[in-house]
């Protein structure tokens, strides 16, 4: 079996469709993380080695005014990336980062990504930190598309009109991008290796983004990277029957009432008797049923109930529906 269940977490609404007999909910439905470590890893040390040499610096400058940056200011977002991901751990149960005593290491400075770090250098930050694994951001860059969209904007005018154009743009957008590596040294295997393109937009003022634009993306940047080792939840759509037909009509629509004030007990019990009836609504209720279920969380009941709504009633949304369950349950073990 595998070690991640696939639980249903909540249903988020449930509305009609256009037709005047059909109606859907929708459920959010978790998926696998993209990360999942052994139960013995529980303490992170992070390091940021995305820094630039002192030699480098001259080149580092000519980089930042080529691409819209402010001279020095990756150095001070890259430590914002890694707090945003010190921070962003703090929701794990049994995940911890740990900041060792060497925080910083100097790499490429640029977007060029540098060489593994030496096992024995891993494994001493690992030691000294009491951690279980080391996790480097290896670069980090960034631009703003203002400084660039805005200079091509003068220059066009100047061209066309023979003047600048004092209109300036309303909002910035600030790029951030990012490799990551994780380092495990016990078993001398890379765990990890994520290059991250992350962005945020910003309100100009009197033409200026806000001087916390770049450490606030830098931030966000770290903690989006911690969604790799979290649940996500992906959303699907489940199609009901909002009116029955025959002798039970109105006892269905009580069903489908109750369902949209999210009372599934009530509605469950409402569409059982409709479905034992064997009436004319009993397919339609059974494939109500299946979806009640499903929304409870009870797989095997939702998978029964609509397999009977198909093989005893006939019911073609069901037995696409009966499919969808099964594929649900194989992914479950």
């Amino acid at each position: 079996m595998k070690n991640f269940n696939l639980l249903l977490l909540s249903v988020i609404t449930c509305s009609l469709v256009s037709c005047a007999s059909s109606g859907f909910v929708y459920l959010d439905y978790p998926q696998e993380p993209e990360l999942i470590l052994p139960e013995s890893m529980n303490n992170i040390a992070v390091v940021n080695r995305s820094l630039t040499k002192e030699e480098d610096k001259g080149n580092k400058t000519l980089e930042s005014i080529a691409t819209g940056e402010i001279a020095g200011s990756d150095k001070l977002a890259s430590d914002e990336a890694v707090k945003g991901f010190f921070d962003g751990l703090q929701n794990s149960n049994h995940l911890k980062a740990v900041i060792p005593p060497t925080v910083r290491l100097y790499g490429t400075g640029t977007r060029k990504t540098p060489e593994i770090l030496s096992w024995d250098q891993v494994n001493g930050i690992c030691e000294s930190a009491n951690a279980d694994v080391l996790l480097v951001l290896e670069n980090f860059d960034s631009n703003s598309d203002f400084v660039i969209a805005n200079a091509v904007n003068q220059v066009t005018s100047v061209l066309e009109t023979g003047r600048t154009n004092t209109r300036f743009p309303r909002r910035a957008r600030v790029n951030v991008r990012s490799f990551w590596r994780l380092y495990d040294p016990y078993s001398k295997t890379i765990i990890d290796q994520y290059q991250q393109t992350y962005f945020m937009d910003f309100d100009l003022f009197s033409g200026a983004a806000p001087l916390s634009a770049l450490p606030e993306t830098a931030y966000a940047a770290g903690m989006d990277y911690t969604s790799r080792f979290f649940t996500s939840y992906y959303r699907v759509r489940r199609d009901m029957y909002k009116k029955g037909k025959g002798r039970d009509k109105n006892l269905f629509a009580a069903g489908w009432r109750s369902s949209e004030v999210a009372n599934w007990d009530n509605a469950i019990e409402i569409w059982t008797n409709v479905a034992n009836n064997r009436g004319k609504s009993a397919g339609r209720a059974a494939q109500n049923l299946a979806v009640a279920y499903e929304v409870k969380g009870e797989t095997d009941l939702a998978l029964e109930w609509a397999q009977r709504a198909y093989q005893e009633f006939g019911d073609k949304m069901a037995r696409d529906y009966a499919k969808i369950l099964l594929n649900r349950k194989r992914l479950e073990y």
